[in-house]
């Protein structure tokens, strides 16, 4: 019997997709937040001397992984682990999709998600047969909640949770025996400051205890990794333990040349930065061409896109872009709450920029 899962949002932008490509100049397509830009040089070095792995790799990790992991961790976020608090994941989504069958979660359950949110937390629940909760809000989470998903900084809105929201939720979570874990892939993609936005496992957060919490992480965005799928989680260490038991079973081994390119990825910040730059150019001429268009740009402070809106309904906004070549993701792939935004990637060309602009400039004039 197939699992009773949601329909796969994307397949429903396919005609506007056909829309936008139509035009005489091609598609700029601001819809997927999929990396354009080269994988530096330091990272496909290491991952070229380490071709010769003729053995299995390690579910935990290398011991050299796990300690480019905790360093991360402490030069980044002030983040104090062990090595038995860390562990590489084969990118970021597997992770997210299978921690509720890994964890033991079932029907009669539920998992929390945030009211925007990427789909692949409830995609993880319905798969187990979990009820799925959407709510920003501690107090409303029920005693049967087992796991709780936050994301910050947010996909797709940008939102950044303070370090009083994120100990409200650990403690909440702590009170219900919940497992409570913040996807914090954009994290090095911090807007408002030069510094990553906060962790789950920063001091502040969690106090003396890392207790039922988990930092999810990944390099896709701010390394250009996605195609190497090279992700981790972070936190408590009896369950990181029990993840680590569940993979083994599962064959769920990051390929061992990967997690040699993450030991160099993890290990260098100078390419974050300037790939951060990129970004922040990028950003800011997107942002100014749909305001000029008649967007109004909402939290959209951290991460890799903008979340705006012309209080019309989504699909409205995806047909009006997509009638001058330009492809947004509309709201509602992300919940009923953003019914009235759309979503756009700041993952496109310099040359794909200035097509937009060009296009935004002749949109506002319709």
């Amino acid at each position: 019997m197939a699992l009773d899962l949601p329909d796969f949002p994307w397949d429903s932008l396919l005609p506007y997709r056909a829309q936008a490509a139509a035009h005489p100049e091609g598609i700029v397509d601001l819809a997927i937040g999929s990396p354009v830009d080269p994988t530096p040089q330091l990272i496909r070095d290491a991952l070229a001397a380490a071709g010769d792995a003729p053995g299995y790799p390690q579910t935990f990790g290398s011991p050299a992984l796990r300690q480019a992991i905790v360093d991360w961790y402490q030069r980044r976020h002030g983040v104090a682990l062990d090595v038995a608090n860390v562990m590489p994941t084969i990118g970021s989504k597997e992770l997210i999709a299978l921690l509720p069958l890994i964890l033991g979660i079932g029907r009669g359950d539920t998992v929390v998600v945030p009211t925007l949110a990427y789909p692949t937390y409830a995609v993880g629940a319905a798969a187990v047969g979990a009820t799925v909760l959407s709510t920003d809000d501690p107090d409303e989470w029920p005693a049967t909640t087992k796991l709780v998903w936050l994301n910050s900084p947010g996909n797709p809105d940008g939102k950044v949770w303070d370090v009083a929201h994120l100990g409200r939720a650990v403690e909440r979570a702590r009170e219900l025996g919940a497992v409570v874990a913040n996807d914090e892939c954009y994290t090095e993609l911090n807007w408002s400051a030069p510094t990553p936005t906060p962790s789950i496992l920063d001091p502040r957060v969690i106090g003396d205890s890392r207790r039922l919490t988990l930092s999810v992480s990944s390099l896709s965005k701010s390394s250009n990794l996605a195609g190497y799928r090279a992700g981790f989680v972070a936190g408590c260490s009896d369950l990181v333990g029990e993840i680590v038991e569940a993979r083994k079973q599962l064959g769920l081994n990051p390929p061992a040349p990967i997690q040699a390119a993450m030991v160099a990825a993890l290990g260098d910040d100078a390419h974050v930065a300037e790939q951060r730059e990129l970004y922040r150019v990028r950003r800011s001429r997107l942002r100014a061409a749909f305001e000029g268009a008649g967007f109004r740009i909402d939290e959209s402070v951290a991460g890799l896109y903008l979340w705006m809106t012309r209080d019309e309904d989504s699909w409205a906004s995806v047909a009006a872009l997509a009638a001058v070549g330009i492809l947004a993701a509309p709201g509602t792939f992300y919940g009923t709450a953003g019914a009235r935004h759309v979503r756009v990637a700041l993952t496109t060309t310099d040359e794909r920029v200035d097509a937009a602009v060009e296009r935004l400039e002749q949109f506002s004039k319709r």
